[in-house]
């Protein structure tokens, strides 16, 4: 199923709430000494999301409320998204330091970066996503005195719509390197909804400009009722504390395109970190593997492309 065009969200409303519950992990992690994030919790918090909001501050714990060996759940949230935090974070580390002067964080939800990043003098971050997410996030941290760390500039627009011509007038130099992220994204769309966007990026794109990217695996050959039956089940004891998420936007239909060899046709230089790996680089635990790992965060790959240059 695909959302309608029309429909819309905050962070305490349909697809909006999975940036809620990155948000979440990433207070739990925080919590954990994995990554820093100070403004998550107290985001979540502001959403008022309650099973979300005691998940976050240690009330409620991953193992009363999965599903015993199920492939799906809580557990493998805080340390997954703690490692991909650490992921994007060196990705735009990296990329200011070779030069790079203007970020944009595709469907930003949630994250702080513009906030808790030090950046370097002249540069620019955009942050695109719905108009209510936009709002809630910049007078939610305003009102916490949070002052961003960078020139940034807000695009409130739905990535189905205009966004790429909405960016523009926002600001971004289509002339200069641009470093994307494009971060829990792809999972949500559908497979010709990536590839729209894979090449709207590739032309707004200067030579050495770097796209980081979470590519979920092509599950074409799934059942997608069976897939969205099984994380139903695995989100029984959710509902029980008042929470249930929308699993209709998660995408499983149609064949997939693999993100980095896609981005390499378009000029791309791609390299990929299987979850698996990036958890050992950083000294986190393996996600257990149980059932069909396409439907983890063990099926997840992040790829690093830079346009135009050989690697």
């Amino acid at each position: 199923m695909t959302p309608p065009n029309d429909d819309t969200w905050g962070p305490a409303t349909g697809v909006g709430t999975t940036a809620t519950m990155a948000a979440a992990a990433r207070a739990i992690a925080t919590r954990d000494g994995i990554i820093d994030d100070p403004f998550a919790e107290k985001l979540v918090r502001a959403v008022g999301v309650n099973f979300l909001t005691r998940w976050a501050t240690g009330e409620l714990v991953a193992s009363d409320i999965d599903v015993a060996g199920s492939s799906w759940g809580l557990a493998q949230m805080p340390a997954s998204i703690a490692a991909r935090t650490r992921y994007f974070d060196e990705l735009c580390a990296d990329a200011a330091g070779a030069g790079v002067r203007q970020a944009v964080i595709l469907a930003s939800g949630l994250d702080a970066r513009a906030y808790r990043l030090d950046w370097p003098p002249g540069m620019t971050v955009f942050e695109v996503d719905q108009p209510a997410v936009i709002e809630f996030k910049s007078t939610t941290l305003a009102k916490l005195g949070a002052v961003p760390k960078v020139d940034l500039g807000t695009v409130a627009i739905d990535l189905r719509d205009d966004w790429s011509t909405a960016l523009v007038t926002t600001g971004l130099d289509v002339s200069k390197p641009t470093v994307w992220i494009a971060e829990g994204l792809f999972g949500y769309l559908t497979p010709a909804a990536q590839d729209r966007l894979l090449d709207v990026v590739t032309a707004l794109s200067a030579p050495g400009s770097r796209l980081g990217s979470e590519a979920v695996p092509n599950t074409a050959d799934m059942d997608p009722d069976a897939a969205r039956q099984r994380m139903r089940e695995a989100t029984a004891k959710w509902r029980e504390h008042g929470f249930e998420p929308d699993f209709d936007v998660v995408q499983f239909e149609g064949e997939r395109h693999d993100v980095g060899a896609y981005l390499d046709a378009l000029g791309w230089a791609s390299v990929a970190t299987p979850m698996a790996r990036l958890l050992a680089a950083y000294g986190l635990g393996a996600i257990a593997r149980a059932g069909d790992d396409r439907q983890t965060m063990n099926g997840v790959n992040y790829y690093t492309s830079t346009l135009g240059v050989d690697l």
